[in-house]
């Protein structure tokens, strides 16, 4: 019995919407369950998906706050 785990940051991906949607955690479930039926022939019933919303403030990447390394790639972007 496949369990799967995704993680997001909590924030949305449209103005006025500070997390993932209803309908778009929806259809992760079902692609992520798609995907271990078309790779490994496990059947959506016996597949887990368990979404994990974290606040940015709470990742790092590259060694600083999430927020903080992506505005270092958008200066170096713009520049």
């Amino acid at each position: 019995m496949p369990f799967v785990t995704v993680q997001l940051t909590r924030e949305g991906t449209e103005p006025g919407i500070d997390r993932t949607t209803p309908e778009q955690k929806a259809a992760i479930f079902h692609g992520m369950s798609q995907v271990l039926l078309d790779v490994l022939g496990k059947p959506h019933d016996w597949t887990w998906v368990v979404i994990q919303e974290v606040e940015p403030d709470d990742w790092g990447w590259g060694g600083m706050p999430v927020m903080q390394y992506r505005a270092s790639l958008a200066s170096k972007s713009a520049g």
